[in-house]
């Protein structure tokens, strides 16, 4: 996996938000991950679990970061319950898989409730596309394979 300190990639934005460089509202945080909500909201509930650490995407994962990758499920159940979400059936996580990534950092995006979201939020998060990918398709493929196809 490609990574460094958040310190190290001052032109990355996650990074710079990792540093308390930003006036981003960070809701949930701890010393390995931060969450924050979507600037470019695609659902009710939109928000971004990112690691503190520089990862550039999920083809960068490899099989030792499935428990990385499962803490960040962790925390977006936690946000979505500090949110009161009500219905946490009606979820969708996953990644944006390269070179759709708006922004170079490996976050996760949770959206609730998935059911309604917009046609075009479908496009951008839908798990029949191609650019994105379920958090357990990635977390199945680096158990199986070691790596996100």
């Amino acid at each position: 996996m490609e990574s460094g300190d958040a310190s190290g990639r001052e032109d990355c934005p996650f990074c710079r938000l990792a540093d308390n460089q930003t006036d981003t509202e960070v809701l949930l945080s701890d010393d390995e991950l931060l969450c924050f909500r979507d600037i470019k909201p695609g659902a009710t509930h939109h928000f971004l679990v990112v690691p503190r650490t520089h990862i550039d995407n999920c083809k960068r994962l490899q099989g030792d970061d499935v428990p990385l990758v499962e803490r960040m499920v962790e925390m977006g159940w936690q946000i979505l319950k500090k949110d009161k979400v009500s219905d946490l059936e009606d979820v969708r996580m996953g990644f944006h898989v390269p070179p759709f990534s708006s922004v170079p950092h490996l976050h996760l995006h949770v959206l609730a409730p998935a059911s309604e979201m917009s046609f075009v939020s479908l496009l951008r998060y839908g798990p029949q596309t191609h650019w994105f990918i379920t958090v357990d398709k990635v977390l199945s493929q680096l158990k199986t394979r070691g790596k996100v196809k």
